[in-house]
């Protein structure tokens, strides 16, 4: 490891705990800084309401922590949008933001898009599909934000289980992410959830990175923030422990495959020769080839949206 990420580790590296909600509290009030929390959700109303409902109690009621709580549907069939709105979120569907751009599939494309229907200066993002959620995770990760003006992002860091095995979760973290950071941009090796979906950004570095569409938005951002802030402007706090549903392994391939391709992007700024991944289902006959494209597209700095330019200068 490098001596800059040991150095990195000892003074960017928290535990929710080191920031007690009253002094986070203090530092709101003192800059007078605004938090916006967003939950990109996609068919998840079995646990979108629970999200929404602690977020809103403990974090909103309670204390004033946090001032808007946004669900961005991308698309649900089930109650998803009833449910986060019943849980007090105000939910927004992706498709009625910046109509004049077409949606495309993917995370990425919804955290892109919620710039423009949230007004914080600090954007904390968490995954609707959380069970046994705690309100740690938005304070922790929001909490450097409001008392350290030096840090820009903060990942929230965590123990992912698997079928009870401690730390058995983040499967293409290991396999591809982890490789990937440590042998390009070892700077980053520090990160112990680097594809982790909680994290929390000033709106001043997210309006000016570039968002791929998918399940590369993540590793993306970070390389990306990185170049642009420095090392020193990230920083991860330890939220406990993280529960949620986990993918079978050919949908992790297509993760995978999505964020191989942001990598080379980044490495290459070329363009891929193949963008598709052949995958193979047992079907009566034998195997079958099943082929996915992989997504090729990015979503520009939103700083460059002119809708969002006139809504900053409004």
């Amino acid at each position: 490891m490098l001596e800059e990420v040991e150095r990195w580790l000892s003074t960017r590296s928290w535990s929710a705990n080191d920031r007690p909600l009253h002094q986070i509290l203090a530092a709101k009030q003192r800059t007078g800084q605004t938090v916006s929390v967003v939950l990109p959700a996609l068919n998840e109303e079995g646990t979108v309401g629970d999200i929404a409902s602690v977020i809103r109690h403990d974090l909103m009621l309670q204390v004033p922590l946090v001032d808007e709580l946004v669900v961005v549907d991308s698309g649900s069939t089930d109650r998803t949008a009833e449910v986060a709105a019943a849980a007090g979120a105000r939910v927004v569907h992706r498709d009625v933001i910046l109509p004049r751009l077409p949606a495309v599939p993917g995370k990425g494309e919804v955290l892109w898009r919620s710039l423009l229907v949230t007004r914080g200066d600090i954007v904390c993002f968490v995954d609707a599909d959380l069970r046994d959620f705690s309100s740690g995770f938005v304070s922790g990760i929001v909490g450097p934000l409001l008392t350290d003006p030096d840090v820009d992002l903060v990942k929230a860091m965590y123990d992912r289980p698997l079928a009870g095995a401690t730390g058995q979760g983040g499967r293409v973290t290991e396999l591809m992410a982890r490789p990937l950071l440590n042998m390009h941009w070892p700077q980053l090796a520090g990160f112990v959830q680097p594809l982790g979906g909680e994290y929390a950004a000033r709106r001043s570095l997210l309006e000016q990175l570039p968002f791929p569409v998918g399940y590369g938005v993540e590793l993306g951002m970070l390389v990306d923030a990185l170049h642009l802030a420095g090392l020193d402007a990230l920083a991860q706090v330890d939220v406990g422990v993280r529960k949620h549903r986990h993918q079978d392994g050919q949908a992790l391939g297509r993760m995978a495959a999505a964020i191989y391709r942001t990598a080379q992007l980044r490495l290459a700024r070329g363009h891929l020769i193949r963008p598709s991944l052949t995958q193979f289902e047992r079907s009566t006959d034998g195997f079958e080839p099943r082929t996915y494209s992989v997504d090729t597209e990015e979503r520009p700095p939103m700083v460059e949206i002119s809708e969002y330019q006139a809504r900053k200068a409004a």
